[in-house]
């Protein structure tokens, strides 16, 4: 569905319901054979999204000239002839009569079993780069602008011209890493992008095909030729003659009658600093997050990583799975990537979805929650926190109930309930206390109390462990599946139990493999030091980490100085917390002893209602 968008998915793997919306093209896509007199006729001219800006195109115009379907669109912004009608020029040009001004966008109701994110990227936009001058000086342009000036349907039809005269360049820069593998400050991306290095590679080849007397000089921080035959493409260049410096340039500034460019760049290789001019200079944009990821994010309700991008379910045994059952990545929309790699993640994709397609059935782990009706009071906290929005709730009932096939058992809305109506499947509430009793009943004093994330903190002190990594013998852990799992009870009933030290560990903050749930884990680990600051505990001796599975050194570290702050707690200090907390504890019980009963009292009298 060409020139459509999607604006609403709801449900669940195998009963998706999407709502699409088919925007007006106001030329009827079926009768149109692309003659292109509309065009020749229309008065309007702006810049041509596709090319960079760098040609112009008309208010009714073609996409781009692979588009499918191959027919053309009128721009509504830019056209003259609506309401009232000013010119009305194609309409009157076009012979197949395929120009209605009257037409309304549409919108389709699809339902579907899986969803393919196949939502590709962005690059980056070097203007807040002032030392490349990339807004002021003409001749400073990125590699998308060169791609189109160097393509021969684009805007110089293959012709390599500098913009500011249209001249042939002789003397050519590429500049590597920008907006990428940037460590300090506030401007560009962290991570390398992946395709940046090999793609300079290629224009090299491709000016020195078509100019082979031009001159290229590549300014980079490292040659990325990891891909098959990436290596024999890079030494081919080199061989063509291309020269490569290892360090970026710190400088650009431009002759004004010539406009020929001076850079200022110190070969790390040589240490040698100097002055180059060049007619003209390609940044090597990097890739970034398609910059309307947010809104399929939310639409799909999935995970993203720090750098924006979509986070799979795991790694190395679900690359392209998300934490949204039947819904799949794949592509730039997962990480950046080249087209053979995308290719190949698209096929795995495909393979994904029909593997659901062709069962006919879903099978759910059996970790989801469950809602007891007769203790649910229909408050809607559990709905709230739900990541996967799985949670519904009937309002006049007073009751909710969890979609099973949404749920990804991460326990949120079990940690959340204040009525003790969610159960968790094989993590309830008695299964933890049972393992704190269990871990806690001899020589409390001497071990570390950790909670510990399925996916990170789990994953980062096995990694620990096989990299056989040196750290203390007092951690004792506990699996939860996200550290929202953990509730404030939890760690209250550790304390009760003679821990000196409680450590909760789960994901980095914005790497949750349940979207956000581990949002609601800082909210309940502030709760708690203020709780303890009040009764006179000391609230250090909560620790809140966050470990990735990569991360066994850092779960090294950290088990380190919890076990520096274990021996530093007094075993009177430990007895007083336990008698305080007791107290506390005897209430609790209390309270759902009588909650418990309540419930119980109101089932049975429904049960006499109804016989």
């Amino acid at each position: 569905m060409a020139y459509s968008e999607v604006e609403e998915v709801d449900g669940y793997v195998g009963n998706f319901k999407v709502k699409v919306r088919k925007k007006a093209r106001y030329v009827r896509e079926e009768d149109c054979n692309s003659c292109a007199e509309c065009a020749e006729v229309c008065p309007v001219v702006v810049p041509d999204e596709f090319q960079m800006g760098l040609s112009s195109r008309k208010a009714v115009y073609l996409p781009f000239p692979q588009a499918v379907p191959a027919s053309y669109i009128i721009d509504m912004e830019a056209c003259l002839g609506t309401n009232p009608i000013a010119c009305g020029k194609c309409e009157e040009a076009c012979e197949k009569v395929c120009i209605d001004y009257d037409m309304k966008d549409e919108i389709f109701e699809l339902e579907v079993g899986v969803v393919v994110v196949a939502t590709g990227m962005d690059v980056y936009d070097p203007t807040e780069l002032d030392e490349y001058c990339y807004t002021r000086y003409d001749n400073v342009i990125t590699s998308m602008e060169f791609e189109r000036l160097i393509c021969a349907g684009g805007a110089t039809e293959g012709h390599f011209v500098r913009p500011s005269d249209r001249d042939v360049p002789q003397r050519i820069a590429f500049i590597q890493c920008v907006g990428s593998r940037n460590n300090a400050g506030d401007k560009g991306n962290r991570y390398c992008s992946n395709i940046c290095c090999m793609n300079t590679v290629k224009d090299t080849l491709l000016l020195r095909d078509h100019y082979p007397d031009c001159e290229c000089t590549v300014f980079y921080v490292d040659i990325r030729a990891f891909g098959k035959g990436f290596e024999d493409l890079y030494m081919r260049s080199r061989e063509e003659g291309v020269k490569y410096i290892r360090g970026l340039p710190g400088e650009i500034r431009q002759d004004p009658e010539t406009k020929n460019l001076f850079l200022t760049a110190e070969n790390t290789l040589t240490g040698e600093v100097r002055e180059y001019e060049f007619d003209a200079v390609v940044l090597s944009v990097g890739v970034i997050p398609r910059r309307d990821s947010a809104l399929v994010k939310k639409l799909l309700s999935l995970s993203t990583t720090g750098d924006g991008f979509y986070m799979e379910a795991h790694p190395k045994l679900k690359p392209v799975d998300t934490p949204t059952r039947g819904v799949y990545i794949c592509g730039c929309s997962e990480s950046p990537k080249d087209v053979k790699d995308s290719v190949t993640q698209a096929s795995a994709a495909a393979a994904r979805a029909m593997t659901i397609l062709n069962a006919g059935h879903v099978t759910v782990e059996a970790i989801t929650a469950a809602i007891d009706p007769a203790l649910c009071t229909g408050c809607g906290l559990c709905a709230k926190v739900c990541p996967f929005n799985a949670v519904e709730v009937d309002k006049e009932k007073k009751t909710a109930w969890v979609v099973s096939a949404m749920c990804m058992g991460c326990g949120n809305c079990g940690a959340t309930c204040n009525q003790g109506a969610v159960t968790m499947g094989h993590f309830t509430d008695d299964q933890y206390y049972a393992q704190i009793d269990a871990l806690l009943d001899e020589d409390a004093a001497d071990k570390v109390f950790t909670f510990a994330c399925n996916w990170c903190s789990y994953a980062g002190a096995d990694n620990a462990g096989i990299s056989r990594i040196q750290y203390p013998a007092s951690p004792r852990l506990v699996r939860t599946m996200c550290s929202a799992r953990v509730t404030e009870d939890f760690v209250l009933y550790a304390f009760v139990k003679g821990a000196p030290v409680v450590l909760v560990s789960g994901c980095h903050f914005a790497d949750c493999h349940y979207i956000d749930a581990n949002r609601q884990t800082v909210k309940r680990v502030y709760r708690l030091w203020d709780k303890l600051e009040k009764l006179g505990i000391r609230p250090e001796r909560l620790q809140l980490e966050w470990i990735s599975a990569a991360e066994g050194q850092k779960f090294a570290r950290v088990m380190r100085g919890l076990e520096e702050m274990r021996q530093q707690v007094t075993a009177e200090e430990v007895e007083h917390t336990k008698k305080v907390l007791a107290e506390e504890w005897e209430k609790k019980l209390a309270r759902e002893a009588k909650r418990k009963k309540k419930a119980e009292a109101d089932e049975s009298r429904d049960e006499v209602q109804v016989s």
